[in-house]
Protein backbone atom coordinates (compact mmCIF):
# COMPACT_ATOMS: atom_id res chain seq x y z
CA UNK A 1 0.00 0.00 0.00
CA UNK A 2 1.41 3.36 -1.02
CA UNK A 3 1.50 6.15 1.52
CA UNK A 4 0.00 9.49 0.52
CA UNK A 5 2.53 12.04 -0.66
CA UNK A 6 2.93 15.05 1.65
CA UNK A 7 1.84 18.39 0.22
CA UNK A 8 4.66 19.70 -1.97
CA UNK A 9 6.84 16.64 -1.32
CA UNK A 10 8.50 14.54 -4.02
CA UNK A 11 6.79 11.45 -5.43
CA UNK A 12 8.99 8.70 -4.01
CA UNK A 13 6.76 5.85 -5.18
CA UNK A 14 7.33 6.42 -8.87
CA UNK A 15 11.07 5.86 -8.41
CA UNK A 16 10.69 2.41 -6.86
CA UNK A 17 11.38 -0.79 -8.80
CA UNK A 18 8.15 -2.44 -7.69
CA UNK A 19 8.36 -5.19 -10.33
CA UNK A 20 11.68 -6.24 -8.79
CA UNK A 21 10.23 -6.30 -5.27
CA UNK A 22 11.73 -3.04 -4.03
CA UNK A 23 10.05 -1.64 -0.92
CA UNK A 24 10.75 1.39 1.24
CA UNK A 25 12.45 0.61 4.54
CA UNK A 26 12.69 4.24 5.66
CA UNK A 27 12.01 7.66 4.15
CA UNK A 28 14.15 10.30 5.82
CA UNK A 29 12.90 13.87 5.89
CA UNK A 30 15.01 16.66 7.28
CA UNK A 31 14.97 17.20 11.02
CA UNK A 32 13.17 20.37 12.13
CA UNK A 33 16.58 21.98 12.83
CA UNK A 34 17.12 22.27 9.05
CA UNK A 35 14.26 24.78 8.98
CA UNK A 36 15.75 27.21 11.53
CA UNK A 37 17.31 29.59 8.98
CA UNK A 38 14.12 29.86 6.86
CA UNK A 39 12.04 30.39 10.01
CA UNK A 40 14.38 33.10 11.28
CA UNK A 41 14.30 34.79 7.86
CA UNK A 42 10.49 34.64 7.94
CA UNK A 43 10.40 36.19 11.40
CA UNK A 44 12.75 38.93 10.25
CA UNK A 45 10.44 39.57 7.28
CA UNK A 46 7.48 39.93 9.66
CA UNK A 47 9.48 42.30 11.87
CA UNK A 48 10.47 44.47 8.89
CA UNK A 49 6.86 44.44 7.68
CA UNK A 50 5.66 45.56 11.12
CA UNK A 51 8.24 48.34 11.00
CA UNK A 52 6.91 49.74 7.67
CA UNK A 53 4.01 51.85 9.13
CA UNK A 54 6.21 53.65 11.65
CA UNK A 55 9.20 54.63 9.52
CA UNK A 56 9.61 57.63 7.24
CA UNK A 57 7.60 57.36 4.03
CA UNK A 58 10.78 57.58 1.92
CA UNK A 59 12.10 54.36 3.51
CA UNK A 60 8.77 52.51 3.65
CA UNK A 61 8.99 51.31 0.04
CA UNK A 62 12.47 49.91 0.56
CA UNK A 63 11.40 48.20 3.81
CA UNK A 64 8.36 46.68 2.09
CA UNK A 65 10.48 45.31 -0.78
CA UNK A 66 13.01 43.99 1.76
CA UNK A 67 10.25 42.24 3.75
CA UNK A 68 8.79 40.65 0.62
CA UNK A 69 12.25 39.53 -0.52
CA UNK A 70 13.06 38.02 2.87
CA UNK A 71 9.70 36.23 2.98
CA UNK A 72 10.20 34.80 -0.51
CA UNK A 73 13.74 33.66 0.30
CA UNK A 74 12.51 32.04 3.52
CA UNK A 75 9.71 30.27 1.67
CA UNK A 76 12.12 29.01 -0.99
CA UNK A 77 14.52 27.71 1.67
CA UNK A 78 11.74 25.91 3.53
CA UNK A 79 10.43 24.36 0.30
CA UNK A 80 13.96 23.26 -0.67
CA UNK A 81 14.39 21.51 2.69
CA UNK A 82 10.89 19.98 2.50
CA UNK A 83 11.52 18.46 -0.93
CA UNK A 84 14.85 16.89 0.04
CA UNK A 85 14.30 13.18 0.82
CA UNK A 86 16.69 10.35 1.54
CA UNK A 87 15.14 6.91 1.01
CA UNK A 88 16.36 3.53 2.22
CA UNK A 89 14.93 0.54 0.37
CA UNK A 90 15.67 -3.17 0.51
CA UNK A 91 17.87 -2.78 -2.61
CA UNK A 92 19.46 0.67 -2.54
CA UNK A 93 19.57 4.11 -1.01
CA UNK A 94 18.60 7.18 -2.99
CA UNK A 95 18.10 10.89 -2.54
CA UNK A 96 15.58 13.12 -4.27
CA UNK A 97 16.00 16.86 -3.96
CA UNK A 98 15.32 20.08 -5.79
CA UNK A 99 12.41 22.47 -6.20
CA UNK A 100 12.06 23.32 -9.88
CA UNK A 101 14.41 20.60 -11.12
CA UNK A 102 14.33 17.31 -9.25
CA UNK A 103 17.70 15.63 -8.91
CA UNK A 104 18.07 11.97 -8.00
CA UNK A 105 21.20 10.20 -6.78
CA UNK A 106 21.11 6.48 -6.13
CA UNK A 107 23.51 3.88 -4.75
CA UNK A 108 22.95 0.12 -4.59
CA UNK A 109 23.45 -1.34 -1.12
CA UNK A 110 26.43 -3.41 -2.24
CA UNK A 111 28.34 -0.23 -3.13
CA UNK A 112 28.15 1.22 0.39
CA UNK A 113 31.55 0.68 1.96
CA UNK A 114 31.17 2.79 5.07
CA UNK A 115 28.75 5.20 6.72
CA UNK A 116 30.08 7.86 9.03
CA UNK A 117 27.52 9.37 11.40
CA UNK A 118 28.50 12.86 12.52
CA UNK A 119 26.63 14.15 15.57
CA UNK A 120 27.75 17.67 16.52
CA UNK A 121 27.01 18.91 20.03
CA UNK A 122 23.85 20.76 19.02
CA UNK A 123 22.85 17.70 16.99
CA UNK A 124 23.13 15.46 20.03
CA UNK A 125 21.08 17.94 22.05
CA UNK A 126 18.30 18.26 19.45
CA UNK A 127 18.41 14.69 18.09
CA UNK A 128 19.93 14.97 14.61
CA UNK A 129 23.15 14.17 12.81
CA UNK A 130 24.69 13.94 9.37
CA UNK A 131 25.57 10.90 7.25
CA UNK A 132 28.72 10.68 5.18
CA UNK A 133 28.68 7.74 2.74
CA UNK A 134 31.86 6.17 1.42
CA UNK A 135 31.46 4.07 -1.70
CA UNK A 136 33.63 2.47 -4.35
CA UNK A 137 32.84 5.36 -6.71
CA UNK A 138 32.01 8.59 -4.89
CA UNK A 139 28.63 9.85 -6.01
CA UNK A 140 28.34 13.48 -5.05
CA UNK A 141 24.57 13.47 -4.53
CA UNK A 142 24.80 10.83 -1.83
CA UNK A 143 28.05 11.62 -0.09
CA UNK A 144 26.62 13.93 2.59
CA UNK A 145 23.08 13.70 3.92
CA UNK A 146 22.53 16.46 6.45
CA UNK A 147 20.00 16.96 9.26
CA UNK A 148 19.00 13.32 9.69
CA UNK A 149 16.71 12.79 12.66
CA UNK A 150 17.55 9.78 14.86
CA UNK A 151 20.80 9.14 12.93
CA UNK A 152 21.99 6.17 15.01
CA UNK A 153 18.71 4.28 14.54
CA UNK A 154 18.74 5.06 10.81
CA UNK A 155 22.33 3.89 10.49
CA UNK A 156 21.32 0.63 12.19
CA UNK A 157 18.38 0.32 9.77
CA UNK A 158 20.75 0.58 6.80
CA UNK A 159 23.15 -1.94 8.36
CA UNK A 160 20.21 -4.31 9.02
CA UNK A 161 19.03 -4.08 5.39
CA UNK A 162 22.57 -4.72 4.12
CA UNK A 163 22.93 -7.70 6.45
CA UNK A 164 19.54 -9.18 5.51
CA UNK A 165 20.33 -8.87 1.82
CA UNK A 166 23.35 -11.13 2.35
CA UNK A 167 25.82 -8.61 0.97
CA UNK A 168 28.05 -8.81 4.04
CA UNK A 169 28.32 -12.11 5.83
CA UNK A 170 25.67 -14.83 5.95
CA UNK A 171 22.11 -13.93 5.01
CA UNK A 172 19.85 -13.29 8.01
CA UNK A 173 16.18 -14.31 7.64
Amino acid sequence: MQQPRPLGGPDIGRHLLREEGEVIVDEVRHHWAAYTVPVLEGLLAVAVLAWVPVIHIDLAGFALVLAIGLAMHAGWGALREHRDRFVITNMRVFRLHGVLTTKMATMPLHRILDITVVRPLHGRIFGFGHFCFESAAQEQGLRDIRYVGRPVQRDLAIQRVVQRSGLRGPRVG
